[in-house]
Protein backbone atom coordinates (compact mmCIF):
# COMPACT_ATOMS: atom_id res chain seq x y z
CA UNK A 1 0.00 0.00 0.00
CA UNK A 2 1.50 3.19 -0.90
CA UNK A 3 1.92 6.27 1.84
CA UNK A 4 -0.48 8.07 -0.36
CA UNK A 5 -3.22 5.42 -0.08
CA UNK A 6 -2.71 5.01 3.48
CA UNK A 7 -3.42 8.38 4.22
CA UNK A 8 -6.13 8.56 2.08
CA UNK A 9 -7.49 5.69 3.81
CA UNK A 10 -6.35 7.19 7.62
CA UNK A 11 -8.31 10.20 6.54
CA UNK A 12 -11.31 8.09 5.57
CA UNK A 13 -10.95 6.59 8.95
CA UNK A 14 -10.59 9.89 10.68
CA UNK A 15 -13.34 11.45 8.91
CA UNK A 16 -15.82 8.26 10.20
CA UNK A 17 -15.00 8.98 13.73
CA UNK A 18 -15.44 12.61 13.71
CA UNK A 19 -18.83 12.19 12.22
CA UNK A 20 -19.76 9.85 14.69
CA UNK A 21 -19.18 12.70 16.95
CA UNK A 22 -21.49 14.16 15.16
CA UNK A 23 -23.85 11.94 15.04
CA UNK A 24 -24.05 11.55 18.92
CA UNK A 25 -24.96 15.11 19.66
CA UNK A 26 -27.61 15.13 16.96
CA UNK A 27 -29.62 12.27 17.58
CA UNK A 28 -29.42 12.68 21.14
CA UNK A 29 -31.22 15.86 20.23
CA UNK A 30 -33.75 14.58 18.00
CA UNK A 31 -34.68 11.42 20.05
CA UNK A 32 -35.41 13.30 23.38
CA UNK A 33 -37.90 15.10 22.18
CA UNK A 34 -39.57 12.78 21.06
CA UNK A 35 -39.66 10.90 24.98
CA UNK A 36 -40.33 14.02 26.90
CA UNK A 37 -44.09 12.69 26.95
CA UNK A 38 -42.69 9.02 28.12
CA UNK A 39 -40.34 10.58 30.69
CA UNK A 40 -43.23 12.77 32.41
CA UNK A 41 -45.42 10.01 32.72
CA UNK A 42 -42.77 7.65 33.79
CA UNK A 43 -40.73 10.43 36.39
CA UNK A 44 -43.98 12.18 37.18
CA UNK A 45 -42.51 15.54 35.92
CA UNK A 46 -44.65 18.51 35.31
CA UNK A 47 -43.96 20.51 31.73
CA UNK A 48 -41.76 23.09 33.37
CA UNK A 49 -39.25 19.89 34.13
CA UNK A 50 -39.93 18.79 30.87
CA UNK A 51 -38.76 22.04 29.33
CA UNK A 52 -35.76 21.49 31.24
CA UNK A 53 -34.52 18.36 30.28
CA UNK A 54 -34.53 19.81 27.15
CA UNK A 55 -33.27 23.52 27.41
CA UNK A 56 -30.59 22.60 30.44
CA UNK A 57 -29.10 20.76 27.40
CA UNK A 58 -29.36 23.44 24.46
CA UNK A 59 -28.17 25.98 27.30
CA UNK A 60 -24.72 23.88 28.43
CA UNK A 61 -23.66 23.72 24.89
CA UNK A 62 -24.96 27.08 23.74
CA UNK A 63 -22.71 28.76 27.28
CA UNK A 64 -19.58 26.73 26.20
CA UNK A 65 -19.13 26.37 22.74
CA UNK A 66 -17.10 29.32 21.97
CA UNK A 67 -14.83 27.95 25.04
CA UNK A 68 -14.95 24.58 23.56
CA UNK A 69 -13.22 25.79 20.99
CA UNK A 70 -10.80 27.98 22.36
CA UNK A 71 -9.84 24.83 24.89
CA UNK A 72 -9.53 22.77 21.60
CA UNK A 73 -7.06 24.83 20.17
CA UNK A 74 -5.26 25.12 23.43
CA UNK A 75 -5.40 21.99 24.66
CA UNK A 76 -5.58 20.21 21.64
CA UNK A 77 -8.43 19.17 19.20
CA UNK A 78 -7.99 15.38 19.48
CA UNK A 79 -7.41 15.87 23.44
CA UNK A 80 -10.91 17.99 23.60
CA UNK A 81 -12.77 15.32 21.15
CA UNK A 82 -11.68 12.90 23.79
CA UNK A 83 -13.03 14.75 26.52
CA UNK A 84 -15.87 15.73 25.09
CA UNK A 85 -17.32 12.45 24.14
CA UNK A 86 -16.14 10.84 27.54
CA UNK A 87 -18.59 13.48 29.26
CA UNK A 88 -21.40 12.87 27.27
CA UNK A 89 -21.36 9.42 27.82
CA UNK A 90 -20.93 10.49 31.67
CA UNK A 91 -24.20 12.59 31.07
CA UNK A 92 -25.96 10.18 28.85
CA UNK A 93 -25.31 7.31 31.27
CA UNK A 94 -26.64 9.68 34.35
CA UNK A 95 -30.07 10.59 32.32
CA UNK A 96 -30.46 6.81 31.18
CA UNK A 97 -30.50 5.79 34.70
CA UNK A 98 -31.78 8.75 36.28
CA UNK A 99 -33.94 7.77 39.29
CA UNK A 100 -35.80 11.28 39.62
CA UNK A 101 -36.41 14.16 37.01
CA UNK A 102 -33.37 16.34 38.57
CA UNK A 103 -31.00 13.38 37.93
CA UNK A 104 -31.83 13.26 34.35
CA UNK A 105 -31.67 17.49 34.01
CA UNK A 106 -28.04 16.72 35.77
CA UNK A 107 -27.23 14.18 32.91
CA UNK A 108 -28.66 16.85 30.15
CA UNK A 109 -26.65 19.57 31.09
CA UNK A 110 -23.45 17.32 31.62
CA UNK A 111 -24.27 16.04 27.74
CA UNK A 112 -24.40 19.86 26.43
CA UNK A 113 -20.88 20.29 27.68
CA UNK A 114 -19.61 17.42 26.18
CA UNK A 115 -21.48 18.58 22.71
CA UNK A 116 -19.82 22.08 23.23
CA UNK A 117 -16.81 20.43 23.52
CA UNK A 118 -16.90 17.64 20.89
CA UNK A 119 -18.45 20.04 17.77
CA UNK A 120 -16.01 22.78 17.21
CA UNK A 121 -12.81 20.04 18.09
CA UNK A 122 -14.31 17.59 15.69
CA UNK A 123 -14.51 20.98 12.94
CA UNK A 124 -11.03 22.18 13.79
CA UNK A 125 -9.75 19.15 13.08
CA UNK A 126 -10.88 18.81 9.51
CA UNK A 127 -9.37 22.44 9.07
CA UNK A 128 -6.10 21.08 9.69
CA UNK A 129 -6.07 17.92 8.53
CA UNK A 130 -7.66 18.62 5.13
CA UNK A 131 -5.18 20.78 3.67
CA UNK A 132 -6.47 21.06 0.16
CA UNK A 133 -9.48 23.43 -0.12
CA UNK A 134 -11.50 21.19 -2.71
CA UNK A 135 -10.78 17.43 -0.39
CA UNK A 136 -11.21 19.83 2.55
CA UNK A 137 -14.87 21.01 1.37
CA UNK A 138 -15.81 17.38 0.59
CA UNK A 139 -14.82 16.35 4.29
CA UNK A 140 -16.92 19.28 5.71
CA UNK A 141 -19.98 18.43 3.17
CA UNK A 142 -20.00 14.73 4.87
CA UNK A 143 -19.27 16.00 8.43
CA UNK A 144 -21.95 18.28 7.60
CA UNK A 145 -24.48 15.80 6.55
CA UNK A 146 -24.18 13.52 8.86
CA UNK A 147 -26.50 16.15 10.49
CA UNK A 148 -29.46 15.68 8.30
CA UNK A 149 -28.92 11.98 8.81
CA UNK A 150 -29.49 11.83 12.33
CA UNK A 151 -32.46 14.45 11.91
CA UNK A 152 -33.47 10.90 9.78
CA UNK A 153 -32.59 8.45 11.95
CA UNK A 154 -33.03 10.04 15.11
CA UNK A 155 -37.24 10.36 14.88
CA UNK A 156 -37.74 6.70 13.43
CA UNK A 157 -35.17 4.69 15.53
CA UNK A 158 -36.12 6.62 18.89
CA UNK A 159 -39.57 6.17 18.63
CA UNK A 160 -39.36 2.65 18.24
CA UNK A 161 -36.80 2.22 21.31
CA UNK A 162 -39.58 4.09 23.27
CA UNK A 163 -42.45 2.42 22.38
CA UNK A 164 -40.50 -1.33 22.70
CA UNK A 165 -37.97 -0.31 25.30
CA UNK A 166 -38.44 2.54 27.08
CA UNK A 167 -37.45 5.87 26.98
CA UNK A 168 -33.98 5.69 28.71
CA UNK A 169 -33.16 3.49 25.92
CA UNK A 170 -32.72 6.27 23.58
CA UNK A 171 -30.34 7.76 26.48
CA UNK A 172 -28.21 4.43 26.58
CA UNK A 173 -27.84 4.33 22.80
CA UNK A 174 -25.60 7.17 22.82
CA UNK A 175 -23.24 4.99 25.60
CA UNK A 176 -21.75 3.05 22.94
CA UNK A 177 -21.12 5.01 20.55
CA UNK A 178 -19.82 8.15 22.69
CA UNK A 179 -16.83 5.20 24.02
CA UNK A 180 -16.33 4.23 20.18
CA UNK A 181 -14.99 7.74 19.26
CA UNK A 182 -13.05 8.29 22.98
CA UNK A 183 -11.38 5.19 22.67
CA UNK A 184 -10.39 5.19 18.55
CA UNK A 185 -9.03 8.66 18.78
CA UNK A 186 -5.85 8.25 19.85
CA UNK A 187 -4.87 5.70 17.60
CA UNK A 188 -6.53 7.28 14.66
CA UNK A 189 -6.59 11.31 14.94
CA UNK A 190 -2.69 13.48 15.19
CA UNK A 191 -3.06 15.70 18.00
CA UNK A 192 -2.63 19.31 16.65
CA UNK A 193 -2.94 22.78 18.85
CA UNK A 194 -2.90 26.32 17.94
CA UNK A 195 -2.19 28.24 21.19
CA UNK A 196 -0.69 31.18 19.75
CA UNK A 197 -2.77 34.32 21.36
CA UNK A 198 -5.55 32.11 22.81
CA UNK A 199 -6.69 31.93 26.09
CA UNK A 200 -9.72 31.40 28.37
CA UNK A 201 -11.87 34.51 28.67
CA UNK A 202 -13.10 33.13 31.98
CA UNK A 203 -14.72 36.61 32.90
CA UNK A 204 -16.25 36.76 29.80
CA UNK A 205 -17.60 33.17 29.88
CA UNK A 206 -19.09 33.31 33.46
CA UNK A 207 -20.98 36.46 32.85
CA UNK A 208 -21.75 35.26 29.54
CA UNK A 209 -23.33 32.08 31.10
CA UNK A 210 -25.37 33.88 33.45
CA UNK A 211 -27.16 35.81 31.26
CA UNK A 212 -27.67 32.68 28.87
CA UNK A 213 -28.84 30.97 32.21
CA UNK A 214 -31.16 34.15 33.59
CA UNK A 215 -32.77 34.02 29.76
CA UNK A 216 -34.26 30.54 30.30
CA UNK A 217 -35.15 30.92 34.20
CA UNK A 218 -37.08 34.04 32.53
CA UNK A 219 -38.70 31.73 29.85
CA UNK A 220 -40.02 28.84 31.96
CA UNK A 221 -40.15 30.07 35.32
CA UNK A 222 -42.99 32.91 35.33
CA UNK A 223 -42.81 33.46 39.10
CA UNK A 224 -39.37 34.37 38.31
CA UNK A 225 -39.34 36.37 35.39
CA UNK A 226 -38.69 39.91 36.66
CA UNK A 227 -35.78 38.68 38.93
CA UNK A 228 -34.54 36.63 36.06
CA UNK A 229 -34.72 39.55 33.46
CA UNK A 230 -32.63 42.05 36.23
CA UNK A 231 -29.65 39.71 35.98
CA UNK A 232 -29.88 39.04 32.70
CA UNK A 233 -29.21 42.51 31.88
CA UNK A 234 -26.36 43.03 34.69
CA UNK A 235 -24.95 40.07 33.28
CA UNK A 236 -24.24 41.42 29.73
CA UNK A 237 -23.66 44.75 31.12
CA UNK A 238 -20.67 42.51 32.75
CA UNK A 239 -19.93 40.67 29.90
CA UNK A 240 -19.60 43.96 27.73
CA UNK A 241 -17.25 45.24 30.32
CA UNK A 242 -15.23 41.88 30.58
CA UNK A 243 -14.50 41.88 26.78
CA UNK A 244 -13.72 45.51 26.99
CA UNK A 245 -10.98 44.39 29.28
CA UNK A 246 -9.98 41.42 27.46
CA UNK A 247 -8.97 43.19 24.33
CA UNK A 248 -7.56 40.95 21.78
CA UNK A 249 -8.05 38.01 23.99
CA UNK A 250 -11.76 38.12 24.46
CA UNK A 251 -14.33 35.64 23.94
CA UNK A 252 -15.89 37.53 21.58
CA UNK A 253 -14.23 40.58 20.53
CA UNK A 254 -15.85 44.05 20.64
CA UNK A 255 -16.24 45.26 16.87
CA UNK A 256 -17.73 41.74 16.60
CA UNK A 257 -20.46 42.38 19.04
CA UNK A 258 -20.67 45.81 16.99
CA UNK A 259 -20.78 44.34 13.55
CA UNK A 260 -24.87 45.37 12.19
CA UNK A 261 -24.52 43.01 9.50
CA UNK A 262 -23.50 39.58 12.05
CA UNK A 263 -25.58 41.02 14.27
CA UNK A 264 -28.73 40.64 11.76
CA UNK A 265 -27.24 36.76 10.58
CA UNK A 266 -27.40 35.99 14.19
CA UNK A 267 -31.13 37.25 14.67
CA UNK A 268 -32.18 35.20 11.45
CA UNK A 269 -30.46 31.99 12.75
CA UNK A 270 -32.27 32.97 16.46
CA UNK A 271 -35.25 33.24 14.87
CA UNK A 272 -35.04 29.98 12.97
CA UNK A 273 -34.71 27.73 15.83
CA UNK A 274 -36.90 29.20 18.34
CA UNK A 275 -40.32 28.67 16.00
CA UNK A 276 -38.50 25.15 14.95
CA UNK A 277 -37.79 23.77 18.25
CA UNK A 278 -40.80 24.73 19.40
CA UNK A 279 -42.41 22.61 17.15
CA UNK A 280 -40.35 19.54 18.14
CA UNK A 281 -40.91 19.81 21.61
CA UNK A 282 -44.89 20.23 21.09
CA UNK A 283 -45.90 18.62 18.33
CA UNK A 284 -45.10 15.14 19.99
CA UNK A 285 -46.59 16.08 23.39
CA UNK A 286 -50.13 16.92 21.81
CA UNK A 287 -49.70 13.86 19.53
CA UNK A 288 -49.15 11.56 22.35
CA UNK A 289 -51.11 13.22 25.30
CA UNK A 290 -54.07 13.30 22.96
CA UNK A 291 -53.73 9.52 21.64
CA UNK A 292 -53.50 10.46 18.29
CA UNK A 293 -49.94 8.59 17.85
CA UNK A 294 -47.77 6.38 20.12
CA UNK A 295 -43.55 7.69 20.47
CA UNK A 296 -42.65 5.44 17.13
CA UNK A 297 -46.08 7.18 15.23
CA UNK A 298 -44.73 10.38 16.28
CA UNK A 299 -41.37 10.15 15.24
CA UNK A 300 -42.41 8.63 11.82
CA UNK A 301 -45.11 11.83 11.82
CA UNK A 302 -41.96 13.95 11.56
CA UNK A 303 -40.27 12.41 9.20
CA UNK A 304 -41.34 14.96 6.59
CA UNK A 305 -39.69 17.93 8.10
CA UNK A 306 -36.65 15.73 8.70
CA UNK A 307 -36.09 14.32 4.95
CA UNK A 308 -37.21 17.76 3.24
CA UNK A 309 -34.57 19.20 4.57
CA UNK A 310 -31.41 16.45 4.22
CA UNK A 311 -33.51 15.99 0.35
CA UNK A 312 -32.99 19.74 -0.19
CA UNK A 313 -29.90 21.20 1.88
CA UNK A 314 -27.21 20.28 -0.47
CA UNK A 315 -28.68 22.59 -3.18
CA UNK A 316 -28.52 25.88 -0.70
CA UNK A 317 -25.11 26.22 -1.95
CA UNK A 318 -25.41 26.64 -5.58
CA UNK A 319 -29.45 28.33 -5.46
CA UNK A 320 -27.43 31.13 -3.39
CA UNK A 321 -25.38 31.81 -5.60
CA UNK A 322 -28.42 32.01 -8.49
CA UNK A 323 -30.86 33.93 -6.56
CA UNK A 324 -28.85 35.43 -3.43
CA UNK A 325 -28.18 34.88 -0.18
CA UNK A 326 -30.53 37.37 1.19
CA UNK A 327 -33.90 36.01 -1.18
CA UNK A 328 -32.79 32.56 -0.20
CA UNK A 329 -32.50 33.62 3.51
CA UNK A 330 -36.09 35.58 3.92
CA UNK A 331 -37.73 33.22 1.29
CA UNK A 332 -36.11 30.46 3.59
CA UNK A 333 -37.95 31.65 6.80
CA UNK A 334 -40.99 32.71 5.35
CA UNK A 335 -41.57 28.87 4.55
CA UNK A 336 -41.13 28.09 7.80
CA UNK A 337 -43.03 30.98 9.02
CA UNK A 338 -46.41 29.27 6.79
CA UNK A 339 -45.32 26.11 8.12
CA UNK A 340 -45.25 27.01 11.54
CA UNK A 341 -48.48 28.80 10.51
CA UNK A 342 -49.98 25.39 8.87
CA UNK A 343 -49.92 23.82 11.94
CA UNK A 344 -51.40 26.96 14.14
CA UNK A 345 -54.29 26.22 12.36
CA UNK A 346 -54.45 22.42 13.47
CA UNK A 347 -56.20 21.19 15.93
CA UNK A 348 -53.61 19.97 18.39
CA UNK A 349 -51.92 18.42 15.66
CA UNK A 350 -55.05 17.14 13.42
CA UNK A 351 -55.94 16.55 11.30
CA UNK A 352 -52.69 14.91 10.53
CA UNK A 353 -52.03 15.80 6.63
CA UNK A 354 -52.13 19.51 7.59
CA UNK A 355 -49.73 19.01 10.41
CA UNK A 356 -47.60 17.06 7.63
CA UNK A 357 -47.88 19.80 4.93
CA UNK A 358 -47.35 22.47 7.55
CA UNK A 359 -44.27 20.14 8.62
CA UNK A 360 -42.95 19.69 5.49
CA UNK A 361 -42.83 23.75 4.76
CA UNK A 362 -40.82 23.99 7.53
CA UNK A 363 -38.48 21.12 6.44
CA UNK A 364 -37.95 22.87 2.93
CA UNK A 365 -37.63 26.18 4.81
CA UNK A 366 -34.84 25.25 7.02
CA UNK A 367 -33.17 23.62 3.66
CA UNK A 368 -33.13 27.07 2.31
CA UNK A 369 -32.15 28.95 5.18
CA UNK A 370 -29.49 26.74 7.45
CA UNK A 371 -26.71 27.20 4.94
CA UNK A 372 -27.09 30.50 3.54
CA UNK A 373 -27.94 31.67 7.31
CA UNK A 374 -24.23 30.10 8.82
CA UNK A 375 -22.50 31.53 5.40
CA UNK A 376 -23.95 35.10 5.49
CA UNK A 377 -22.77 35.26 9.05
CA UNK A 378 -18.82 34.29 7.98
CA UNK A 379 -18.63 36.51 5.47
CA UNK A 380 -19.44 39.66 7.39
CA UNK A 381 -16.01 39.44 9.03
CA UNK A 382 -11.98 39.17 8.07
CA UNK A 383 -11.14 35.70 7.38
CA UNK A 384 -8.78 36.06 10.67
CA UNK A 385 -12.53 35.94 12.55
CA UNK A 386 -14.20 33.57 10.52
CA UNK A 387 -13.92 30.78 13.70
CA UNK A 388 -15.30 33.07 16.05
CA UNK A 389 -18.32 33.89 13.48
CA UNK A 390 -19.05 30.67 12.94
CA UNK A 391 -19.17 30.23 16.67
CA UNK A 392 -21.22 32.72 17.20
CA UNK A 393 -24.12 32.27 14.83
CA UNK A 394 -23.89 28.49 16.32
CA UNK A 395 -24.37 29.97 19.59
CA UNK A 396 -27.24 31.83 18.48
CA UNK A 397 -29.16 29.27 17.32
CA UNK A 398 -29.02 27.10 20.31
CA UNK A 399 -30.10 30.75 22.11
CA UNK A 400 -33.15 30.70 19.76
CA UNK A 401 -33.11 26.94 20.89
CA UNK A 402 -33.26 27.40 24.22
CA UNK A 403 -35.77 30.55 24.22
CA UNK A 404 -37.98 28.51 21.52
CA UNK A 405 -38.59 25.64 24.29
CA UNK A 406 -38.84 27.95 27.10
CA UNK A 407 -41.17 30.36 25.34
CA UNK A 408 -43.77 28.64 23.57
CA UNK A 409 -43.73 25.40 25.83
CA UNK A 410 -45.24 27.94 28.71
CA UNK A 411 -47.50 29.63 26.11
CA UNK A 412 -48.61 26.41 25.32
CA UNK A 413 -49.24 25.60 29.67
CA UNK A 414 -50.65 28.52 30.49
CA UNK A 415 -53.08 27.97 27.01
CA UNK A 416 -56.03 26.45 29.24
CA UNK A 417 -55.76 23.03 26.95
CA UNK A 418 -53.81 21.62 24.20
CA UNK A 419 -56.11 22.86 21.36
CA UNK A 420 -56.00 26.55 22.30
CA UNK A 421 -52.19 26.23 24.05
CA UNK A 422 -51.06 24.59 20.97
CA UNK A 423 -52.69 27.17 18.77
CA UNK A 424 -51.08 29.99 20.58
CA UNK A 425 -47.85 28.48 21.04
CA UNK A 426 -48.12 27.97 17.65
CA UNK A 427 -49.00 31.46 16.15
CA UNK A 428 -46.57 33.34 18.57
CA UNK A 429 -43.37 31.12 16.76
CA UNK A 430 -44.98 31.68 13.09
CA UNK A 431 -44.82 35.35 14.26
CA UNK A 432 -41.39 35.12 15.75
CA UNK A 433 -40.37 33.42 12.30
CA UNK A 434 -41.58 35.58 10.09
CA UNK A 435 -39.90 38.26 12.00
CA UNK A 436 -36.91 36.66 11.58
CA UNK A 437 -37.76 36.60 7.41
CA UNK A 438 -38.24 40.62 7.39
CA UNK A 439 -34.81 41.05 8.97
CA UNK A 440 -32.58 38.90 6.84
CA UNK A 441 -33.91 41.31 3.81
CA UNK A 442 -31.21 43.61 5.72
CA UNK A 443 -28.37 41.43 4.87
CA UNK A 444 -26.03 43.63 2.79
CA UNK A 445 -26.09 43.75 -1.08
CA UNK A 446 -22.69 42.69 -1.02
CA UNK A 447 -23.26 39.13 0.75
CA UNK A 448 -25.95 38.16 -2.46
CA UNK A 449 -23.39 36.38 -4.66
CA UNK A 450 -20.52 35.75 -1.75
CA UNK A 451 -18.98 32.19 -2.68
Amino acid sequence: MSNTHAAHVDRRVILFILCLAVLIAQVDTSVVNLAVHAIGVGLHAPLPALQWVLDSYNLSYAALLMTGGTLADLLGRRRVLQAGAAVFVLGSLLAGLAPDIAALIAGRVLAGVGAALLLPASLALIRVIWNDPHERAHAVGVWAGTNGAALAIGPTLGGWLIQTVGWRSVFLLIVPIGLVVSAWAPHAIPESRDAQGRRVDLPGQLSGGVFLAALAVAAIAHHLLLPAIGVALLAALLFVRAERRAGAGAMIPLPLLRNARLAVANGVAMAMTFGMYGVLFLLPIVWQRGGVLGASGAGLALLPMSLAFVALSHRSGPWSVRFGVRRLMAGGMALIGAGIAVLAATRAGQPLWRAETGLFLTGVGMALNTGPVLAAAVATVEPARAGTASAMVNTARMIGATLGVGVLGSVFASGGGAGAGFRAAMSIGAVVVFAGALLATLIRTELQHMP
